[in-house]
């Protein structure tokens, strides 16, 4: 049977960015895939390599990140958070921000029009079910992708209220293997396991939940696919002392993994499918 390899690109907030320096090694190493699955950050990550699978396309997305600040996505409004406190409208931040930076960074208008087929991942937020979006207005399918409960609000997409993908599946192998990928490369984020205080604020903290829970929920689904399909996880980077609520350490964030991935792949990284010891829990907190 013929291999056919899919990408998998996790969710993480701001740690995102760790995700192109990965991409870039992986680029530069020719590393191939047939189709592109991502959630949340990984969605936005794996639907502009899906548009353009190559090293131009990689530097773009790395110039997206290098511009990219916390008022860009999460622009906080205390006016606009007591207003909805008061509306009971069941969500902290308006879309709008993230919106206008989709409308100006993706490269395509609708999912099928990716280089790579690509599958967005979002979660419908009355049955809880993992629903994969592969058709239909990519910026639409990316806002409920990234759409985090209580942050953003849920996007209505047809007869169907969806919430970020990470609800149901952050790193959504399951999907990739659903979809017969007999080879699974799968970019993390990873953890801010060198933090020495909780994120503060009410965002801050929920996006810092969602990931640390995103992540225990990644190494359990890597122990019961990797005997279902040849699986090679990406290691993350550790440690990492920056919050997945703040862009201020993009560059370095970015440069640190394109260096770690290509020691990984020169070491026979692509050969191996184990869990890279920066995802099992641990702690700095003796470093400091």
């Amino acid at each position: 049977m013929a291999t056919k390899t899919a990408i998998v690109f996790a969710g993480g907030g701001s740690l995102g960015a760790v995700q192109v320096g990965m991409l870039r090694a992986l680029v530069e190493a020719n590393v191939r895939c047939d189709i592109v699955v991502g959630a949340s950050v990984g969605a936005i990550n794996g639907a502009y390599f899906a548009a353009r699978p190559d090293s131009d396309g990689v530097e773009a997305l790395a110039g997206f990140w290098l511009g990219l600040g916390k008022s860009d996505i999460f622009p906080l409004s205390w006016l606009d958070t007591c207003r909805g406190l008061i509306k009971r409208r069941g969500f902290l931040l308006q879309p709008a921000a993230l919106n206008r930076l989709l409308d100006q960074a993706l490269p395509i208008h609708r999912i099928e029009e990716a280089t790579l087929p690509l599958y967005i991942v979002t979660t419908d937020l009355l049955s809880g079910a993992e629903t994969v979006l592969s058709s239909g207005e990519l910026k639409q399918a990316l806002l409920a992708s990234a759409a985090i409960p209580l942050v953003f609000p849920c996007v209505q997409i047809a007869d169907q209220f969806l919430v970020d993908g990470g609800v149901s599946s952050n790193t959504p192998i399951s999907t990739a293997v659903a979809l017969g990928a007999t080879n699974v490369v799968v970019i993390p984020t990873g953890v801010s396991c060198a933090l020495t205080q909780p994120p503060r604020g009410l965002v801050a903290l929920a996006l810092h939940t969602v990931n640390l829970m995103s992540m225990r929920q990644l190494v359990s689904d890597i122990e019961h696919f990797r005997t279902l399909t040849s699986l090679h996880i990406v290691p993350p980077l550790c440690p990492v002392d920056v919050s997945v609520f703040n862009f201020d350490q993009t560059e370095s964030l970015l440069q640190r993994a394109y260096e770690q991935t290509l020691r990984w792949l020169e070491r026979g990284g692509l050969e191996r499918t184990k869990v890279p010891g920066a995802l099992t829990i641990h702690s700095h907190a003796h470093e400091h």
